[in-house]
């Protein structure tokens, strides 16, 4: 599409089901809203767009995910994540999780990943109120390594058999934070702070996606803790099916970063992977990232969720 300026806005597919590339936008800039509606439109069709060589800096980030709705300010980031914008946080892979309770990235990664599926996730998902979207931008990449990937969870519902889709359609369950961590052994101060800032939530395991209508596999490996109403063996069973489900393949794409890069993506409809495979700390992956305010889920029997412990809605 051509916006009001003559700029020529492009959309390219990447994948079959999820990921587009997006040229002839500088987000740095004054968007028209030609080309805001195109991206909107973009993101809610292809669940992640990618934009390459952006010259955003803390402001204007801040102000491009305006254009597209509340950013939500954290009561509390890393120290590497720039004290006079508090929309944004800062990941300085290697740099902010070394050291970090004790343990450094490699054992960090072992402990919280420790089966193939745990790293799936989306943002805040423990809360009652996730984020709706996420803008994530690369100021620094390693040669190699440090890429990350997203799965489309309409099309991982979308791909169940009819009785499967029934049968989960008036499930819910628990998603809370820490699920799966392994404890070190004698004091460990990561496990303390979970306690100390337990956030746990009730969501359907399909939710209702609020723009689109479309339903969503609303599951992952990093925060689902049981299917309720279930015993803790047929979760376990029926959970590993439905996270192979959401990481099928066919359903994912694969970006890999520069400097420069930036990712925008539907929180509601996909979980992603980050990387574990940073090799060269000399060359720290240093990403920022501003988050749009989201709802709270409604599954597909318009029940929505509830908070269990720590999961205030607007509360950051």
């Amino acid at each position: 599409m051509t916006t009001d300026s003559g700029t020529e806005v492009e959309v390219r597919p990447v994948a079959g089901h999820i990921g587009a590339e997006i040229t002839g936008v500088d987000l740095a800039g004054d968007l028209p809203d030609a080309a805001v509606s195109a991206i909107r439109s973009a993101v809610l069709r292809w669940k992640v767009v990618f934009f390459r060589d952006q010259k955003l800096d803390h402001a204007a980030h801040v102000a491009l995910a305006r254009r597209f709705g509340e950013p939500v300010v954290l009561g509390r980031r890393g120290n590497a994540s720039p004290p006079d914008f508090p929309e944004v946080e800062t990941t300085a892979d290697r740099l902010e999780l070394g050291g970090r309770y004790g343990m450094d990235h490699d054992e960090w990664l072992r402990r919280r990943r420790h089966s193939l599926l745990r790293g799936w996730h989306c943002d805040h998902g423990a809360r009652v109120d996730p984020p709706a979207a996420t803008i994530l931008r690369a100021e620094s990449v390693p040669p190699y390594g440090g890429d990350t990937q997203w799965s489309n969870l309409a099309a991982a519902y979308a791909g169940l058999s009819e009785p499967v889709r029934r049968f989960v359609d008036g499930l819910r369950a628990e998603h809370r934070l820490g699920v799966g961590y392994q404890p070190r052994p004698g004091d460990d101060a990561y496990l303390r702070h979970l306690l100390d800032h337990q956030v746990a939530t009730e969501h359907p395991l399909v939710r209702v996606h609020p723009e689109t209508g479309e339903r969503l596999l609303f599951v992952n490996g990093y925060y689902v803790e049981q299917i309720l109403g279930l015993s803790r063996a047929e979760s376990a069973h029926i959970l590993q099916m439905l996270l192979e489900q959401a990481t099928r393949p066919e359903y994912t794409v694969r970006f890999r970063w520069e400097a420069g890069s930036v990712a925008f993506w539907d929180n509601r409809a996909t979980v992603h992977l980050a990387p574990s495979d940073l090799v060269t700390p000399e060359h720290p992956r240093i990403m920022h990232r501003v988050m749009l305010a989201g709802d709270v889920p409604v599954g597909p029997d318009g029940r929505s969720s509830v908070p269990i412990t720590g999961t205030q809605p607007g509360r950051w």
